[in-house]
C-alpha cells in the first residue's frame, strides 16, 4: 500500500476501498475506456475502468475476460444507466465479479444488492451534494464529484465549488474529477477534502489509449479555451473539442430546428471521432486540462508523474 506525508494518508481510504497502490481512478470513456487501457492503468497501480457504453453485452464480456488477461491488479465497469441492455450488463457485472462499478447517468439503487453479494464496490459519478447523499443513503461504497471542468456529459458546479460541499454532505469517501490531470490537481483535491482523483482526458493521450491517430493529435495541440459545451437544450450537455461539428451544433441550438432533428446531429459522431478520426462530423470529448495534455506517454509513465509531484506538493 503506498503512503506518503501525513496530507496524503486519507488516501490510504481510497486505496484499500478499491485495492490499488495509488489514488488515482481511470474515467470511464465510452466507446474509448477498453481493456488495453484499463489494464495499463491497472498495472500501473491506478484503477483502470472499462466503458460498458456500448450496450453490447458479449462484448463488454470479452473485454472483461481481456483484461484479465493483461492484468493481475482490480480493474472495473463504468455503466451508463440511460443506455443499452443495463440489465443484462449489470448481471454481467456481478457474474464476473469485477472489482468496482462506477456508474452515471441514473440511481443505481436496484443494483446495489446485487454487486455488493459480488464483492463489487459500487461508485456513482454525481455533480451534485444532494445526489451524493442519496447515494450514501443507496448503499454506494463512494462517489465521484465530478465538476463541469470534465469532458462528456458535465453538470453545472466546478469541481473547486463541488468536491468540498459533496465531501460536507455525506460521510463516505469522496473522489474528486473534472480538470484534474497532474499532480497538482491530485494535490488540490486532497485539500479539497478527497480521498483521491479520477482522470478522463490526461489518459486519453497514453500510449495504450486506442482512440483514432486525428483524436489524439487534436488533443495534444489543445489549448485552455480549446472546449465547448453543447447540448445545454436538450437537458445534457457535453464538453468537447471544439470542431466543425461542435460550432455547427452549437449554433443549431438556437436556431429554430426541432428537438429530434438536434438530437439526430449528433448521433454516431462520437464513434466517428474514436474510430475514424472524422474531422469534420467527428465529436471529440475532452475536458477543460486538454490545453495540458501535451505529451503522448505511457499509461505509468503519467501516473508515476502525478504521484511525485502531489508527493512533493503535499509534504
Amino acid at each position: 500500500m503506498w503512503t506518503a506525508s501525513s496530507n496524503m494518508k486519507k488516501t490510504d481510504v481510497l486505496c484499500n476501498l478499491i485495492g490499488t497502490k495509488y489514488p488515482i481512478m481511470q474515467g470511464g470513456m465510452a466507446h474509448i475506456s477498453d481493456a488495453k487501457l484499463a489494464a495499463a492503468v491497472s498495472n500501473a497501480g491506478g484503477l483502470g475502468i472499462i466503458s460498458a457504453a456500448s450496450g453490447d453485452v458479449q462484448k463488454i464480456a470479452a473485454e472483461i475476460d481481456l483484461c484479465r488477461t493483461l492484468t493481475d491488479k482490480p480493474f472495473g465497469v463504468n455503466i451508463m444507466l440511460m443506455g443499452a441492455n443495463i440489465d443484462a450488463i449489470a448481471e454481467l457485472v456481478a457474474e464476473k465479479k469485477v472489482a468496482v462499478v462506477t456508474t452515471g447517468a441514473g440511481n443505481p439503487a436496484k443494483y446495489i444488492p446485487m454487486w455488493h453479494e459480488a464483492g463489487i464496490k459500487v461508485i456513482p459519478v454525481i455533480s451534485t451534494a444532494a445526489m451524493a447523499a442519496l447515494m450514501e443513503q443507496s448503499g454506494a461504497d463512494a462517489v465521484v464529484a465530478e465538476g463541469t471542468e470534465s469532458g462528456g456529459h458535465v453538470g453545472e458546479m466546478t469541481t473547486m465549488a463541488l468536491v468540498p460541499q459533496v465531501c460536507d454532505a455525506v460521510q463516505i469517501p469522496v473522489i474528486a474529477a473534472g480538470g484534474i490531470a497532474d499532480g497538482r490537481g491530485l494535490a488540490a483535491a486532497v485539500m479539497l477534502g478527497a480521498c483521491g482523483v479520477q482522470i478522463g482526458t490526461r489518459f486519453l493521450a497514453a500510449a495504450e489509449c486506442s482512440i483514432h491517430p486525428e483524436y489524439k493529435a487534436r488533443l495534444l495541440k489543445a489549448k485552455d479555451t480549446s472546449t465547448v459545451v453543447t447540448g445545454k437544450r436538450l437537458g445534457h450537455p457535453v464538453r468537447s473539442l471544439k470542431s466543425p461539428f461542435s460550432r455547427a451544433y452549437a449554433k443549431a441550438e438556437y436556431t429554430d430546428i426541432s428537438d429530434a432533428d438536434l438530437e439526430q446531429m449528433a448521433v454516431g459522431t462520437l464513434r466517428a471521432a474514436v474510430l475514424e478520426g472524422d474531422a469534420k462530423r467527428g465529436c471529440f470529448l475532452a475536458g477543460q486540462v486538454a490545453g495540458m495534455v501535451n505529451t503522448e506517454q505511457p499509461a505509468a509513465e503519467m501516473i508515476a508523474e502525478i504521484m511525485q509531484k502531489a508527493e512533493e506538493l503535499l509534504s
